[in-house]
């Protein structure tokens, strides 16, 4: 995907495409997971921040329950649905994720009509950004602006969460919509998944870059490796007696080893330990700053590479390139299988970090890596 399109040549091939001016635009930006894996749907503690690469969409409300939708990548050409007509499951592509968000509001009682849209996305695909989150964001702060719904930020996330969860079927948290709706410039979002209580951290990374190392190892949450990672989590709640790992303790671990399988108690320990780390870096980022966080980030890997075994080849090597070459931290980001790694590195050493990664990247037989910085950035916005 290249830049998106600025707000006036969107609106102008809206206005070519469906042969009216679209009602509004409004965009979403991606996100990168500071730290915080897995353990959304846990009811834990995650802290992403919204990225300065967006979604746009151009929408305009029709007066019958036709939905047209066109992306302005990708070649899939238009797509045409009826409203009246969607149940989970319907729909194909990145199609699915408007649609699930309609459906969802719909289900919600919001009368929601049909309406043509037209997208722009400069989130990288697969690459554990959350580009369909972003999607869904900027098509649910289009409805719900357009139609009058009035729906608060805790609302639309749970409505973009049934979306996902349900019409596209992927079992994801809160954590992406969240930070994507949620997210201010300059500040990383602290989520409690429990309640959606947020508080806004300030990331001045003066000094520093946080590199994206985007592996190209594409992956879905819909497929089943994510699925599964969730289901040992429930059976390890279970187990325990919690709600949910959120309830359990560092210092409980070892009480635990001793009532599951080998497997279910890698599963639970990754995410109990991954919430003290976000618990540790919220704290630091408060009073230290950014440049004090990289043990925590070179932890979330290993605990993620080794007990919930969601890194690859590709993830693996790029963090480790990225230490030895000067980045003061790194982990995989995002649900992983594939997807990127995030690097937190000096500016000095921005440049040796970059050649040293696509060079171990070419000497592996590896597809080449596209890289790229990201900042903290505003959540979803209207433009137009």
């Amino acid at each position: 995907m290249t830049t998106t399109t600025d707000t006036s040549v969107l609106s102008a091939r809206f206005q070519e495409t469906f042969g009216s001016v679209p009602d509004g635009v409004w965009q979403a930006p991606g996100r990168v997971n500071l730290i915080g894996e897995h353990t959304d749907y846990n009811e834990g503690f995650v802290l992403p921040f919204a990225i300065d690469k967006t979604a746009k969409v151009a929408v305009r409300l029709r007066g019958d329950s036709t939905v047209r939708l066109l992306s302005m990548f990708g070649g899939h050409g238009l797509v045409e649905a009826d409203l009246s007509g969607l149940e989970p499951g319907s729909g194909q592509g990145w199609s699915r994720y408007p649609l699930g968000v309609a459906w969802a509001l719909k289900e919600r009682g919001i009368d929601v009509p049909g309406f043509d849209l037209l997208l722009d996305s400069d989130v990288p695909l697969g690459a554990g950004l959350s580009s369909s989150h972003a999607i869904e964001c900027a098509v649910i702060s289009a409805l719900n602006d357009l139609t009058g719904a009035g729906l608060g930020a805790e609302d639309l996330v749970l409505a973009t969460q049934r979306a996902e969860n349900v019409f596209v079927g992927a079992p994801t948290g809160i954590m992406d919509q969240s930070a994507s709706l949620r997210g201010a410039k300059g500040h990383a979002v602290f989520l409690d998944c429990r309640d959606q209580h947020v508080d806004l951290v300030p990331f001045d990374a003066e000094g520093l870059v946080l590199l994206v190392i985007d592996t190209k190892v594409s992956h879905s949450h819909a497929d089943g490796g994510y699925a599964s990672r969730r289901a040992s989590c429930e059976l390890g709640a279970e187990i325990l007696g919690v709600k949910a790992l959120r309830d359990v303790g560092v210092e409980t671990l070892e009480e635990a080893s001793g009532l599951l399988d080998e497997t279910t108690l890698r599963r639970v320990r990754h995410v109990v330990t991954e919430n003290d780390r976000v618990l540790q870096t919220v704290e630091i980022l408060n009073s230290e700053g950014p440049a004090s966080i990289g043990a925590l980030l070179d932890a979330s890997h290993v605990s993620m590479r080794d007990d919930f075994e969601i890194s690859c080849p590709e993830l693996d090597l790029a963090v480790e390139t990225s230490r030895a070459n000067g980045a003061i931290g790194a982990r995989m980001t995002g649900g992983g299988f594939g997807g990127s790694a995030i690097a937190l590195t000096p500016v000095g050493q921005e440049q040796q970090v970059r050649d040293a990664v696509v060079r171990s990247f070419a000497e592996r037989g590896f597809t080449a890596p596209d890289i790229f910085t990201v900042t903290p950035a505003a959540g979803a916005l209207r433009l137009a």
